[in-house]
């Protein structure tokens, strides 16, 4: 049963703010404590140390309000959190924060009741290994990804699976992704749609120079190490789209499953592939 929920909403956005007073009003009324505080973390900044330390020990849930982007930014500041997550949409897409602003009450009357299962969702860790220092190490939900500048020359990517040889990926650059992050830039590239609740890495090439390189998907237990053949400037790593490094000489990349998958609430009225055709506007024409 729930008893304590962080409500968390999107920075510099007046709307979350608005929402999050409502629904900070709505659960009080329900007896039900609540701690309210805007993301201290965005796509544009560098996580806060210990942004989320002042939440109450005792939450058992935490409600997102904004767009995928900042359901990621928090998750990844829960990265050793078991605590579930649940997201109400109020950016674009929307496959991670699956609940609408115009149904959240409804939905979460439902997780207040207990009429919801928690999905678990794997995640990346991703290391940066200079001269055998670890330079840079988070965990990611959706994919890391190395990639040049625009007017970059053509990347090399070194790639070993398990510490086995696969190919040298000659492109725009390489993309490994989790199974949730398959419909993220892995779309994009090309990469194949996995089902979320999937176990799977998947490495898929962007804009690759060889066409027969082609997206591989691999077991969770896998690891991955990228370096690059030849060292090239404005060469960079980045996880989930929004924290990431330069990559220099010599840098090894060593991606493998996190030991904490994320938890996400999923009520009874969340189809994945009704989203799957909303989204990406499946069936018209």
């Amino acid at each position: 049963m729930m008893q304590h929920i962080a409500v968390i909403y999107k920075r510099l956005r007046p709307e979350a703010l608005r929402l999050a007073k409502e629904i900070t009003h709505w659960l009080e009324a329900r007896k039900l404590r609540v701690f309210c505080m805007e993301n201290p973390d965005d796509a544009d900044l560098a996580p806060a140390p210990g942004a989320f330390s002042q939440i109450p020990r005792e939450v058992d849930t935490v409600l997102v309000l904004g767009g995928d982007g900042t359901l990621l930014s928090v998750a990844r500041l829960l990265e050793d959190s078991t605590t579930p997550l649940v997201g109400v949409n109020l950016g674009g897409l929307g496959f991670l924060t699956e609940i609408s602003r115009e149904s959240c009450y409804r939905e979460l009357n439902q997780i207040i009741e207990g009429n919801y299962e928690i999905e678990e969702r794997m995640r990346l860790q991703v290391s940066v290994l200079r001269h055998d220092q670890m330079v840079f190490n988070q965990v990611v939900l959706n994919d890391a990804v190395v990639n040049k500048a625009a007017l970059a020359r053509i990347i090399e990517v070194v790639t070993t699976i398990d510490g086995r040889y696969l190919t040298c990926y000659r492109g725009d650059g390489l993309i490994v992704a989790t199974p949730t992050g398959s419909t993220a830039y892995n779309l994009s590239a090309g990469g194949p749609i996995v089902y979320p609740t999937a176990s799977a890495i998947i490495i898929t090439p962007i804009c690759s120079f060889t066409l027969n390189n082609r997206p591989i998907i691999l077991h969770p237990e896998a690891t991955v190490t990228m370096k690059l053949k030849i060292p090239l400037p404005h060469v960079t790593l980045t996880c989930d789209g929004q924290v990431g490094c330069n990559l220099e000489k010599g840098d090894r990349i060593v991606i493998s499953a996190a030991p904490t998958p994320l938890r996400l609430i999923k009520t009874p009225s969340v189809n994945y592939f009704e989203i799957l055709r909303s989204k990406l506007k499946w069936g018209l024409t």
